[in-house]
């Protein structure tokens, strides 16, 4: 165990490091593109062009990746293009074939009706992107069991196996109780998605994926869903005709109950959102001081508070994963638990 802290440790701090390294040169890229064509340096613009969602991967002006466009409307059918027809040699936005892209919203330019936007944005790509190496990383780890069954793991096997261990005995079993085993692969899934997808947003560039509201919201109903058609009679009863209420209470308390059954999926939803967004707005913010004051020593400063900021950063993302799959398994347990009740 010692070992593998150790080995988590180094990993964090090599990451760490890379994330301030990595994210400075973006912000001085930024800077002196913008200080060449003679604009004024909008970081305001820039953080929240970071946290949204877009339909162009913009690292710098010399490296941007542009994404697939698929649009339907009952009025033009289904389109496929490239985001870059959305933009001129200056990168001024456009409008394209009848489309207008307003703040990463896409528009019939005529009648200004919405389309649906079924495009490939950036958090898209980073959904794909953190879903293959999920793939990769089990695959290989599956393999690696099935290769060398009852033997001491090696390699990424010995590296992940610690982390499976802990979730299964000390978050899904517990909280779940006999049953868990059925649940455990939709809990592994969530935790190193919720992880993997954590620890990509903290790179400089990336997209911010578990900082978006409709993904988190996405993984909130699927604990839902699980939650309430799983949910035994003794769950619905607690919930509908909760024993041990007067009588005249019991209104009441199936209001309380059903506010419940909704109200804990909105706080796995906007508790996940709120931290990672929160988390990236602070570390641009304080990428960004070093511009804002135009000063080495208040570059050097920030650069010392961003390396720890980025520290307390990685350890959230496991925590946040840690969270949302621990209160998923309790929602859960709770749901299947039996109840023995006396009878008077």
């Amino acid at each position: 165990m010692k070992a593998f802290l150790s080995r988590i440790s180094r990993f964090f701090m090599v990451l760490a490091l890379l994330c301030v390294f990595i994210g400075g040169t973006s912000i001085r890229s930024l800077a002196s593109e913008q200080e060449e064509s003679k604009e004024e340096l909008n970081l305001s613009e820039f953080i929240i062009h970071h946290v949204l969602d877009d339909h162009v991967w913009h690292f710098t002006n010399h490296l941007t990746i542009y994404l697939p466009v698929i649009v339907y409307s009952s009025e033009r059918g289904l389109d496929i293009f490239s985001s870059r027809n959305f933009y001129d040699e200056y990168h001024n936005v456009i409008n394209y074939d009848g489309y207008k892209l307003d703040h990463s919203h896409i528009y019939l330019a005529d009648s200004g009706k919405a389309v649906l936007d079924l495009s490939i944005t950036k958090n898209v790509a980073m959904l794909l992107i953190t879903a293959v190496i999920m793939a990769l990383i089990f695959i290989s780890v599956g393999n690696a069991y099935k290769r060398n069954p009852g033997k001491a793991p090696k390699g990424l096997q010995s590296f992940f196996e610690p982390v499976i261990v802990f979730v299964r005995d000390e978050v899904v079993r517990p909280n779940i109780g006999p049953h868990y085993e059925k649940f455990l692969p939709y809990m592994l899934t969530l935790f190193f998605f919720i992880l993997i997808g954590n620890l990509l947003g903290l790179l400089p560039g990336a997209g911010n994926l578990t900082g978006n509201i409709a993904v988190t919201g996405v993984l909130a109903v699927l604990t839902f869903l699980i939650t309430n058609f799983k949910g035994n009679k003794d769950y619905w009863a607690h919930i509908l005709w909760t024993p041990g209420v007067p009588l005249p209470l019991r209104p009441i308390i199936l209001l309380v109950e059903v506010i419940g059954i909704f109200t804990r999926p909105i706080s796995l939803m906007v508790r996940l959102f709120v931290a990672i967004t929160a988390g990236h707005i602070v570390l641009l913010s304080l990428f960004c001081l070093t511009f804002i004051f135009s000063s080495i020593w208040v570059g050097f400063a920030s650069s010392i508070i961003v390396l720890f900021i980025n520290l307390i950063e990685l350890m959230v993302a496991g925590i946040q994963a840690y969270v949302f799959t621990l209160f998923s398994s309790l929602y859960i347990g709770m749901a299947i638990a039996e109840h023995e009740h006396d009878h008077h």
